[in-house]
C-alpha cells in the first residue's frame, strides 16, 4: 500500500465517522426543535464526496510517491476540519440545521472566517489528487464542489439570516 492509498483509507474511514456524528448531532437538534434547511442538496453532496474517493481509488497511481509539501497541506486541512468540529462541539452536522435562538459560533475558525468548513473542503478536494498528480480528478471535483457549495451557502446564509433576526 502506498502512501496515497493510506490517505485515501483515512479519508474514507473518517467520512464514515463524521457522518456517524452528523446524525447524532443531527437527531439531537431536531428533538430539541432545530429546523433542516436545504434537504434537496444535501444527497449531492453525498454523491459528490463518494464519486470523488470512487475517482481517487480508481486513479490512485499503484506505486508512486505523493508530494510530500501538498502532503504537509493536507495535514494542516485535516487539524482545520478538527478545530471546525470542536469550536461547533453539538452543533456541528453535514445538513443545514439551524436552532432558532441559539447563539452563532463566533469561537475558533468563526472568529476569522463565516464558513470555514467549507475552505477546508474546498482545499481537500483539489489537494488531495494534486498530491498524486492527479491533475483532472482534482479540477473536475474542484468545479463539481464550488458549483454545489454555492447553493450551499446560500441556503446556509438565508438561514443564518432569519437566527439573526429572531
Amino acid at each position: 500500500m502506498t502512501v496515497f492509498h493510506g490517505v485515501i483509507a483515512f479519508l474514507i474511514a473518517q467520512r464514515f465517522a463524521e457522518l456517524w456524528l452528523a446524525r447524532r448531532n443531527t437527531a439531537r437538534l431536531l428533538a430539541v426543535g432545530a429546523v433542516e434547511h436545504g434537504a434537496r442538496h444535501y444527497p449531492l453532496f453525498v454523491v459528490l464526496h463518494a464519486s470523488w474517493l470512487a475517482a481517487l481509488i480508481v486513479a490512485a497511481p499503484a506505486e508512486g510517491a505523493v508530494n510530500p509539501w501538498l502532503f504537509a497541506v493536507f495535514v494542516l486541512l485535516q487539524a482545520g476540519r478538527i478545530w471546525v468540529i470542536a469550536s461547533l462541539g453539538p452543533y456541528w452536522t453535514t445538513r443545514v440545521i439551524d436552532v432558532p435562538g441559539a447563539p452563532l459560533v463566533r469561537r475558533g475558525p468563526f472568529r476569522f472566517v463565516r464558513h470555514p468548513n467549507y475552505l477546508i473542503v474546498i482545499g481537500e478536494i483539489a489537494v488531495v489528487p494534486l498530491m498524486a498528480g492527479l491533475v483532472e480528478v482534482a479540477a473536475v471535483f474542484s468545479v463539481l464542489n464550488l458549483a454545489l457549495l454555492a447553493w450551499r451557502v446560500r441556503v446556509e446564509n438565508a438561514a443564518l439570516a432569519l437566527r439573526r433576526q429572531d
